[in-house]
């Protein structure tokens, strides 16, 4: 009895600092950084002119779509900035398109899936992921519309678009600082050799804060650092105690106990792929050798079908994600898009999986 409990925390932990090694510095600190960029420096109507509940949905939920071709993120990353659009009063629908679509149009895990698994089910996710998101949005908003519609919106901060010196701020410096956040996020998030990585996010770095020096008031700066520091607060704990019960769980039950219920492209098979990978935490590219080799699609032990499925709704949700889901938005709109989530990813598998055969 004691050999098992100090090997489910053995998994506990070890699932911890792998998370804490691979996402918390180079994905989560940036990622962080931007959410309380957006609410202390973006106007609401900014926000509002693209994500807003009264924008053209010809406008707002492509834009929300297409946000994780610049975004390299995973499920984990992507939640502060939805918390940050979402609580600067983003619609409810724009909001979690671009929620699912952060971490599920991620350019590399999509490049990544062609290469290793096939160009068939590269391309398959990447246009599955976009029409998914869209139509998740659509559904999430039409269902909470009047409860929606009652929503406070939280009132902005005045921005002083001033400098120190009283002049008035360029227009590019606030976008200029988003870019240079962006920037950091990418290069933190890629492969490159830590030597290159370290000198090129350094001299990110140092622009942001010249920028901070020059164009921005001491207490905008002070508002960003509370922004941040408030969403960090809210966010980074549940992540922590998800991550340690997910290396639990995954140590009573390896994943490889689910590889006989994954073969062919059943409506079963599909629908327990769904769920697998709504329940099981996967770092941005894991998820590629987690089904090739893991589940065994690679070797044909695993069906076309469930192996999209859990493509589509493993970056998107996990046990942990979905803590925080339900922290910001509440339990019955987090358990409206779970079940989207699962809904949608088993009904693409299994149509995808009954096509190639």
């Amino acid at each position: 009895m004691i050999d098992i409990l100090l090997g489910a925390l053995q998994g506990g932990l070890g699932s911890l600092v792998e998370y804490l090694s691979q996402h918390v510095l180079t994905c989560l600190v940036p990622a962080f950084f931007i959410a309380g960029a957006i609410a202390a420096f973006v106007k609401k109507d900014a926000i509002l002119k693209y994500f807003g509940p009264q924008t053209r949905k010809i406008i707002s939920y492509p834009v929300a779509a297409s946000s994780g071709i610049i975004l390299a993120v995973c499920s984990c990353t992507i939640l502060p900035l939805f918390a940050g659009i979402y609580k600067k009063g983003s619609g409810l629908g724009p909001a979690t398109t671009f929620l699912f679509a952060g971490p599920a149009i991620n350019v590399l895990a999509i490049v990544y899936t062609a290469q290793v698994l096939g160009y068939n089910l590269g391309l398959a996710r990447a246009v599955a992921a976009m029409g998914m998101s869209i139509i998740i949005g659509l559904i999430m908003m039409a269902i909470f519309r009047r409860e929606e519609e009652g929503r406070t919106l939280e009132q902005n901060r005045p921005m002083i678009n001033v400098t120190g010196d009283g002049e008035t701020r360029p227009l590019w410096v606030v976008p200029a600082f988003f870019i240079l956040l962006i920037a950091i996020l990418l290069i933190g998030s890629s492969k490159l050799d830590w030597v290159p990585k370290l000198a090129a996010v350094y001299l990110l770095t140092v622009a942001v804060a010249l920028l901070l020096i020059y164009h921005f008031q001491r207490d905008e700066v002070t508002d960003w650092g509370l922004e941040t520091w408030d969403l960090t607060k809210k966010i980074f704990p549940i992540l922590i105690a998800g991550t340690f019960i997910v290396g639990v769980i995954a140590y009573f039950i390896p994943a490889e106990s689910f590889r006989p219920y994954l073969g062919g492209n059943s409506l079963t098979s599909t629908f327990l792929a769904s769920i697998i990978g709504t329940l099981l935490y996967m770092p941005t590219l894991l998820e590629v050798p987690i089904v090739g080799t893991t589940f065994g699609y690679t070797t044909g032990v695993m069906g076309a079908g469930p192996a999209l499925a859990l493509l589509l709704s493993g970056p998107s949700l996990s046990l942990p994600s979905m803590a925080v889901i339900y922290k910001i938005i509440g339990a019955r709109k987090t358990a409206v898009y779970i079940l989207l989530v699962i809904v949608m990813s088993t009904v693409v598998g299994f149509t995808y999986g009954a096509l190639v055969g």
